[in-house]
């Protein structure tokens, strides 16, 4: 039970904080308090400090769904830090992005610390690849100084182009700026916006770093940033670091999971992350093209570090496994063409070696129940075998220099094995992923165990120095369908506590989504607490005019016939579409007069379009935002910045997507409904949130439209409609 005296400690530093703030405790708010407080508290802890399972098994998960206007952070923190203080645990607050971690370390910590009367410390937690690398930006600038501007530091046909007199200038900008102490290598504190390709260039990542041996580590601002985290109580960070961390069986990036309390904000993003982060891919051309290069580059390397020892031995063993994984791959690319047949998503069917695909149109061939043909399962096992033996002679290599690298008799000139380090890194993680990925592919799934989705991706290679225009190569895929058993076994069994929070959780009222899709288990604590707004203030409409958007053709022509009437009053207007092709399509047939008036998603950034937006009803006239996905989710438009939200049709999501193709597959085939167990729900908590962009304050007013007949002509509409919040319902 939660006792008393952390009771009394929560309640005083919720009672300062508000007097602190002149502001009114919400309902909604005291409520989520509460249910943190009391699974947290209850929390008992074995001789050694950690969670006794045996007697907390389950119990200690909170998971919230605050709406909009409930105040989530500020209460999440003071019910948690008090209790993770009173446990001597570490608190771990794991956002959606990194906007978010700024938003919480920069603005809503500082307020809980300046008001609650709790004492606390906390710092901003981010990857590796956010921080500079010194030692690649010295390796950068010495080859300016030698061979000028126009360098190619990429050893791969797959790697960065050469590196232009914008990039010097802006690379000894940086050098200049860590030497007066004006920038602390940080990405994000950098003045302005830096290209990913200029940043790849002086970034690394856990494999290519070379820790605490490399000779720049003293000022490393990613080893400073790390440090700093051991002493914090609170740290912040978001949903990918705290995945990578996991990845790596967790407590090399944060604190140990069964030490840790975790916040996870916006946790309805967090199965779909985890999905990203335990998929395996690889592209064949790619790497064929990497095996080839590298092959190429070993004499040059072993030249200037072979060491007469292991790293030799190694080293010439090499160039027979190079030649075996690359011939492998070169094999499978005909059976690829052989077995796959690629259709975008208009079910035309695509080129393969050709690259007659069109630019910007997927084309996958995704392998049904995730079966593999024999003849590609065979050949994936051949790449396995060959993948395991060059990551085997990789890792003794890179073993072997991070001997050398802190052998102070080294018979290898430091100074190369730094220059080559990342190099062999680099050949490590991609011999790793090629073997997590032909495995998957070699082995059948077990019987009765959760499939695993399985495709082929047809993609443009063009890009690439040394492909030809319009070239393509094919990405091989693999996907758990669901992160639930992941998430169980590496997070929710191994953690001290955990509370789940978002303003969308539940889907039709329940939490069983979530339960599906993250793992969450059946005895955690799962409550809903009302948002403070009144929805009465908002009116849900569906006009006569709407027409079941079953009918692309026939709906397309009612939203534009229906739009000029939806919006002609002034202020702020925002319209929701499925598809770019839908919203284009609106948009030209719409009059010139009109789409003056219209900011669409891509004619812009997502910023410079809303600045205008609010620039044009500041100044008393009439915007409106044409959106996809991203805009009905996310998006602050407070007041006469939005009086009116338009959605194009129900959210439902699109059919080709491979991983929910096989999940709907997987349920099907255990005699379950897929729409009704899937599309449906994921439908309505979308709904959900592009409803949301209405009411930001409990001062807003304004109307949704919502124009499709489906709502309310098909069975399922109606358990959409009632999982919405209660506004004034319309409907002609």
């Amino acid at each position: 039970m939660l006792q008393d005296q952390h009771k009394k400690a929560i309640q005083t530093a919720y009672s300062q904080f508000l007097a602190g703030r002149g502001l009114r405790a919400r309902y909604g708010q005291k409520l989520m308090v509460a249910a943190i407080a009391r699974t947290l508290g209850a929390i008992v802890q074995d001789g050694s400090g950690e969670r006794d399972s045996a007697k907390c098994n389950g119990e200690h998960i909170c998971v919230v769904e605050a709406g909009t206007g409930t105040g989530k952070t500020v209460a999440y923190l003071l019910a948690a830090i008090p209790l993770a203080q009173a446990q001597d645990k570490k608190l771990v607050i794991s956002t959606a992005t990194v906007a978010l971690q700024e938003q919480i370390i920069h603005k809503d910590l500082p307020e809980v610390a300046r008001h609650s009367g709790l004492k606390f410390d906390f710092s901003l937690a981010k990857g590796r690849g956010r921080y500079l690398c010194l030692s690649k930006l010295d390796q950068l600038l010495s080859s300016f100084s030698t061979t000028g501007t126009g360098i190619s530091l990429g050893l791969y046909e797959d790697e960065l182009p050469q590196v232009g007199e914008d990039s010097v200038n802006l690379y000894r900008g940086m050098a200049d700026k860590l030497a007066t102490g004006n920038w602390d290598g940080d990405r994000d504190n950098w003045p302005e916006a830096i290209e990913v390709e200029d940043w790849s260039r002086v970034t690394t990542d856990h494999r290519q770093c070379s820790g605490r041996r490399c000779p720049h580590v003293s000022g490393c601002s990613f080893f400073r940033a790390r440090e700093s985290l051991g002493k914090t109580q609170v740290i912040v960070a978001n949903h990918d670091l705290l995945l990578a961390d996991l990845a790596l069986g967790g407590g090399a990036i944060l604190p140990p999971p069964e030490e840790t309390i975790y916040v996870l904000d916006e946790a309805h993003h967090l199965p779909d992350k985890a999905l990203n982060h335990f998929s395996h891919h690889s592209r064949v051309g790619a790497s064929t093209g990497w095996l080839d290069q590298a092959n190429k580059n070993l004499g040059q390397m072993l030249g200037e570090i072979g060491d007469g020892g292991e790293l030799d031995r190694c080293g010439e063993q090499l160039p027979a496994v190079l030649t075996a994984a690359k011939q492998g791959l070169e094999q499978m690319w005909p059976l690829i063409e052989e077995y796959c047949e690629f259709e975008d998503e208009r079910g035309y069917q695509q080129a393969s070696r050709s690259g007659s695909s069109s630019p910007g149109r997927s084309a996958r061939h995704r392998f049904e129940g995730g079966v593999v043909p024999e003849p590609i399962m065979q050949l994936a096992d051949k790449l396995r075998d060959d993948f395991d033996e060059l990551e085997g002679l990789l890792n003794k290599m890179l073993q072997a220099a991070q001997r050398l690298l802190e052998d102070p008799h080294s018979p290898v000139p430091a100074v190369d094995l730094e220059r080559w380090y990342p190099q062999l890194g680099s050949w490590y993680g991609r011999a790793e992923a090629n073997l997590q990925l032909w495995a998957n592919y070699s082995r059948a799934d077990a019987e009765g165990a959760l499939p695993q989705a399985r495709w082929v991706t047809l993609v443009d290679w063009g890009s690439t120095r040394s492909g030809a225009a319009g070239a393509t190569d094919f990405e091989v895929c693999s996907s758990p369908i669901l992160a639930g058993k992941t998430l169980e076994y590496s997070l929710w069994r191994r953690c001290f506590g955990a509370v789940l929070t978002s303003a969308t959780l539940t889907a039709l009222g329940k939490f069983d989504r979530l339960k599906m899709r993250a793992g969450t288990p059946d005895n955690a604590s799962y409550q809903v607490v009302p948002s403070p707004f009144d929805f009465s203030r908002a009116t849900l409409q569906v006009p006569a005019g709407a027409v079941d958007a079953g009918n692309a053709d026939e709906h397309t022509k009612a939203v534009i016939d229906a739009l000029p009437e939806l919006l002609r009053e002034a202020g702020g207007s925002l319209v929701l579409f499925s598809s770019r092709r839908q919203m284009e399509t609106v948009y030209e047939a719409l009059p010139g007069t009109w789409r003056n008036r219209i900011l669409m998603q891509g004619q812009k950034s997502r910023q410079q379009l809303l600045e205008i937006h609010r620039e044009t009803v500041d100044g008393g006239g009439s915007s409106v935002l044409f959106g996809l996905a991203s805009f009905a989710e996310g998006l602050d438009l407070p007041g006469s910045y939005c009086r009116h939200v338009v959605i194009a049709k129900l959210p439902f999501s699109v059919p080709d997507d491979p991983i929910e193709a096989a999940l709907a597959e997987w349920i099907e085939a255990k005699g379950g409904n897929p729409f009704m167990q899937i599309t449906v729900p994921d439908a309505a908590l979308k709904l959900v949130q592009a409803c949301g962009r209405l009411l930001r304050t409990e001062d807003d007013i304004g109307t949704i439209t919502l124009l499709d007949r489906r709502i309310v002509t098909r069975r399922y509409g109606r358990a959409i409609l009632d999982s919405l919040p209660p506004f004034v319902r319309r409907i002609d």
